[in-house]
């Protein structure tokens, strides 16, 4: 199916109105049938045969006409973008499919097309864990093949970016702001390398919208939407990540989190998460474990992260030692001791650096291997 040019440019138009879900223009273009009869009412008859209230329907119309759809186009081309509809064939599918599919979607770079995404989400406020957490998954879904989708956030986000774009593999950012604008403005490099890598930049804003605090939990159900499903790494108990995963239930996707401290304050959102059922991710393979098999074509499992490997890079030959004694197991520092004929400083010092860097975790004076 296809629309004519005047009719997208009439939803772009329409599109510019953010105070109505995007389930309610489309229940305007139905009623009307088409945006460009929408837009040659004027605010009395449309509040009448809407059903809304003349003062809503004249800012509609103001907000509407205050855009210029040509120059957004122009604008979006001009960056090597474009804006969708739901009629284009490259309009993703699982976005058509939901109750609130956007009207007009601005696109930068490549969607994925027949690859397995997994949605990554969490705090602005990362702690070490989180971040380590974060890299290791990301990294190991990026090896596998999966295309990590999450909102270009300072935090977790921006780790989870991060990792696929360090594999040189796509990865998707499903922002707040239009194409034209960068939030925040450090991960202006980021989104460049993002889109060299294959990946895609994703709106539904006009293209110099700014930021808005509104904004961002509206783009968490497009994240969502193009997700297999959701693993939420870290958050508040009513933080972004939370409106994602409830959204994402609502679609009849699967929550993952990653669990955390009892008296992390970022680890509650996912801890509560668990105890409502939630699937409990501590590496890759419990969330590869959800994917339905159909989708798993093309999916394949590294041996080892490549983030685990650069950890282990450069060690000294004392630690390599007493990572070799950890094993698979769990060992305390005087079992390091006895088993390596170190002295005590020198076992302490050993396993500090290991868990420093993350290859170690300690857990009432036990050492293991760390999942994160």
């Amino acid at each position: 199916m296809s629309i004519s040019t005047q009719e997208r440019l009439a939803r772009i138009r329409v599109n510019a109105f953010l105070y109505f879900r995007s389930d309610w223009l489309a229940r305007l273009i139905e009623i009307f049938g088409s945006a460009e009869e929408i837009l040659k009412q004027n605010a009395d008859t449309l509040a009448k045969e809407a059903q809304m209230n003349p003062a809503t329907a004249a800012h509609f119309l103001r907000d509407a006409f205050s855009v210029d759809p040509e120059e957004e186009l122009e604008k979006t081309e001009k960056y090597g973008g474009r804006i969708l509809v739901p009629e284009d064939e490259e309009y993703p599918q699982s976005l058509r499919d939901i109750k609130e599919a956007p009207v007009a979607l601005y696109v930068l770079g490549k969607l994925p097309q027949n690859k397995l995404c997994i949605g990554m989400v969490g705090t602005r406020k990362i702690t070490a864990y989180g971040r380590r957490a974060a890299n290791t998954l990301a990294t190991g879904l990026a090896e596998s093949g999966a295309v990590i989708i999450s909102g270009l956030a300072r935090g977790i986000d921006s780790e989870c970016h991060a990792a696929a774009v360090r594999l040189h593999k796509p990865t998707v950012a499903v922002i707040g702001t239009g194409l034209g604008r960068c939030y925040p403005p450090e991960n202006r490099e980021l989104a460049k390398a993002l889109l060299q890598h294959g990946g895609a930049l994703v709106s539904e804003l006009p293209f110099n919208k700014p930021p808005n605090a509104f904004h961002f939990p509206r783009r968490n159900r497009i994240i969502a939407a193009l997700s297999e499903l959701i693993v939420v790494v870290e958050g508040e108990a009513k933080s972004g990540a939370l409106i994602t995963a409830k959204l994402a239930l609502e679609m009849g996707k699967d929550v993952l989190a990653v669990p955390g401290p009892i008296d992390s304050l970022q680890s509650s959102g996912p801890n509560h998460l668990i105890q409502d059922g939630a699937g409990v991710v501590t590496c890759v393979k419990d969330i590869i474990d959800y994917i339905p098999a159909p989708d798993l074509f093309g999916l394949h499992m590294p041996d080892t992260p490549a983030a685990a490997e650069k950890a282990r890079d450069g060690l000294s030959d004392v630690q390599q030692r007493v990572l070799n004694c950890v094993g698979s197991g769990e060992v305390s520092t005087d079992q390091v001791v006895e088993a390596l004929g170190l002295s005590v400083p020198e076992a302490a010092a050993a396993l500090f650096e290991l868990e420093v860097k993350g290859i170690l975790a300690c857990n009432n004076g036990l050492y293991a291997k760390s999942k994160f």
